[in-house]
């Protein structure tokens, strides 16, 4: 009897150890799916925002154009886009800077033939937006200036390129500064100067053709006002 009772207990350890062992298997196998699982989920997580942000980067939405430069006019030109990315422009380059009023598009176009991004916003663009706007265009080559008209809250062109946005705080457009602005590729006159060529806007007519015979490639006004 006492074999008997001796067996069982051995038995019924055995059986206690064993339902312990599968407790702790389970539970072991349920950590390890719970952790898996975080970690399947954080990883997508971080793809998803990858995603976004490089969608959100993407300069995929850029029209791009085939305009030449050296084209230049003292006659006003007539546009197909709305604002110009090139074609035909004023002997007198626009000086880089910040505009409160619109300038002309001649001088515009010819700022972008040296390297310049041109910011354009609609003139009931939110007063937030538009100092948005005067923060990023503080650099040198970038001109900034309301356009009557424009088919978008905010348009930045340079030359050939153009992209349009909704808003100042798009990540597009620092992208677009960063990739165009003085592009040696895309730029017909690289390293030629934004500065030391007229600061008029569009109240004042574009500059007559001088008198004397001949124009010169580039003519330097004796005074260009500041912006």
């Amino acid at each position: 009897m006492t074999k008997e009772k001796t067996q069982a207990r051995r038995e019924h350890l055995a059986r206690m150890r064993a339902e312990q062992k599968r407790k702790e298997r389970r539970a072991a196998l349920l950590m390890w799916g719970i952790g898996g699982l975080v970690i399947v989920v954080l990883v997508a997580l971080v793809a998803v925002y990858v995603v976004k942000d490089r969608s959100a980067k993407s300069l995929d939405a850029v029209k791009t154009y085939t305009y030449k430069g050296s084209d230049h006019s003292w006659t006003k030109v007539s546009y197909k886009e709305n604002p110009p990315v090139g074609g035909p422009h004023n002997y007198y380059w626009q000086n880089c800077g910040i505009y409160d009023k619109p300038i002309h598009n001649e001088h515009g176009v010819h700022s972008l033939e040296h390297g310049a991004v041109w910011i354009t916003y609609s003139p009931d663009l939110p007063k937030a937006e538009v100092d948005k706007l005067k923060t990023i265009a503080s650099a040198d080559y970038m001109l900034l200036s309301p356009y009557p008209g424009l088919p978008s809250k905010i348009a930045a062109s340079s030359w050939n390129h153009q992209v349009t946005l909704d808003s100042a705080d798009d990540p597009r457009l620092t992208q677009f500064v960063k990739k165009y602005k003085q592009n040696p590729t895309s730029t017909p006159e690289y390293g030629a100067s934004c500065t030391g060529g007229i600061g008029t806007t569009s109240e004042q007519p574009l500059p007559p053709e001088p008198s004397a015979s001949g124009n010169p490639q580039e003519p330097m006004p004796s005074a260009a006002p500041s912006n």
